[in-house]
């Protein structure tokens, strides 16, 4: 299994965004659009990466937590191939937003941050039905000393659905990954806010095929 590598665009600008994503775009599998950016520039901005880079899988954080049917649709007449929305979400949220992926031939992504009984919220959305599930330890709780490495490691013995994980990640911990199945690797801060994207993310990609190599 190739694990992918995702880089959050979690930027407040679109050309710093840009900028970013020319450097490191051949090591990437999936550019996100993230919630800030979108927040900031609008869904513009997943058309513009999109255009810019059409042969990377582009993912909208939308974390819709209503109306999953409309910012599904939304998202994906921007361009987006994948659109995160949140675990959290009702039910008929996340049934519509399937909906519209069924309808427009598209992925969804659902993040678990924030829930407390992951594997259980992980179960009945695998049920349901979904593309993928984000464990996700957020930025706030990476400072509280959290990572998301031990819950993933719990919830891929217990789902077949695929599954990415986010939340800290640098190449020194990618080891961490080696007990767990996961097929998408979440990266911002590392790539993002380095002096050197292009090298960052060439070390990113360089861990998860050694992580790859290892696990065959």
């Amino acid at each position: 299994m190739v694990i992918k590598l995702q880089l959050a665009l979690d930027l407040v600008c679109l050309d710093k965004a840009i900028e970013i994503a020319k450097k490191t775009f051949e090591f990437v599998d999936f550019l996100e659009a993230g919630t800030p950016l979108i927040k900031s520039e609008g869904i513009r901005c997943v058309k513009t990466l999109k255009e810019l880079f059409p042969e990377n899988v582009i993912v909208a954080d939308m974390k819709t937590m209503d109306t999953g049917y409309l910012e599904v649709e939304i998202a994906t007449k921007a361009g987006a191939d994948i659109i995160s929305i949140l675990g959290a979400a009702p039910d008929s949220t996340i049934a519509g937003a399937l909906k519209a992926r069924d309808d427009y031939g598209v992925e969804v992504m659902v993040d678990l941050i924030g829930i407390k009984r992951k594997l259980e919220r992980a179960r009945e959305m695998e049920r349901m039905g979904v593309d993928y599930l984000v464990v996700h330890t957020g930025i706030d709780e990476q400072q509280l000393g959290k990572s998301p490495f031990q819950e993933l490691k719990e919830i891929s013995k217990q789902v077949s659905v695929k599954l990415a994980v986010a939340g800290g990640i640098r190449p020194e911990k990618v080891p961490l990954l080696k007990d767990s199945k996961v097929d998408v690797v979440i990266v911002g801060g590392y790539i993002t806010k380095s002096s050197d994207p292009f090298k960052a993310a060439l070390e990113m990609k360089k861990a998860l095929t050694q992580l790859d190599d290892n696990s065959t």
